[in-house]
């Protein structure tokens, strides 16, 4: 993680081998992200995957790290889009104490209230997601597969309103949101400025509301002051009556 060439952490070669040695380490119980990842999606599509499913483990990141979780969920494993290590050594104790709890205590019943409902409704499926352009990205690629009913999570940082909705608008030409059981967005713009975030929600209402789904917004995940961990590929319950997100709603009090 100490090399450098060019914007990434050495050459493409060399981060794949990491990537399979770590995949596939029978022992080690986690990948954890030091930084976001950018050169995540040059890697994925080469990486062995398969030996994922063979040595289930945590893969815990965020941002780019994205590329990772769709790779976890094509083989049918949970991941955790959490703080990568760099931003834990930012963030205070709390906020450790939580990254930690949600990695030893995946199976346990979590629960975001007061979020902001935009579509109503009521929705049950397997939460899927990161962040926005890594998803249209991978849908570029021909990565991206959706289950069907999954709720799905984005989030998105220093992204105009007419690139988020340029984004979401080819997702849905392309069909790949057409399944989706409801919609949950983390942070959708950092910069401060409430008329940009209502600009940029105008823009996820105007593109998906066709899909007469839930659409709830205000999960403290992603790129802003808050990051709480979100495991992905699990149980997950989404209600536009009490504006809430639950995670592992039959909580099998079991840890990891």
């Amino acid at each position: 993680m100490l090399e450098r060439q060019g914007y990434l952490a050495g050459s493409d070669q060399r981060r794949l081998d990491e990537l399979n040695e770590a995949l596939n380490d029978p022992i080690a119980r986690a990948l954890v992200a030091v930084r976001g990842g950018y050169g995540a999606t040059r890697i994925c599509s080469r990486a062995d995957f398969s030996a994922l499913s063979r040595h289930p483990k945590w893969c815990v990141g965020f941002s780019d790290f994205t590329a990772i979780h769709l790779e976890a969920l094509r083989v049918g494993v949970a991941s955790l889009h959490a703080a990568n290590l760099t931003g834990l050594g930012r963030g205070d104790a709390a906020a450790r104490r939580g990254w930690l709890d949600a990695v030893e205590a995946p199976l346990r019943r979590r629960v975001f209230s007061g979020l902001e409902v935009l579509c109503g409704g009521h929705a049950s499926g397997p939460l899927v997601g990161g962040n926005l352009t890594l998803l249209f990205t991978a849908a570029a690629s021909g990565q991206l597969a959706l289950p069907s009913g999954a709720i799905l999570f984005f989030e998105e940082v220093n992204e105009a309103p007419y690139r988020i909705d340029r984004m979401l608008t080819a997702l849905m030409s392309s069909g790949k949101l057409r399944e989706l059981g409801g919609v949950c967005l983390g942070d959708i713009a950092t910069d401060g400025a409430h008329t940009v975030r209502r600009a940029a929600l105008s823009a996820v209402l105007d593109c998906l509301s066709g899909l007469k789904v839930p659409i709830l917004a205000g999960l403290p995940v992603g790129h802003g002051a808050r990051n709480e961990p979100l495991p992905l590929g699990v149980p997950a319950v989404l209600d536009g009556q009490r504006g809430s997100l639950v995670i592992n709603p039959t909580d099998r009090n079991q840890t990891a």
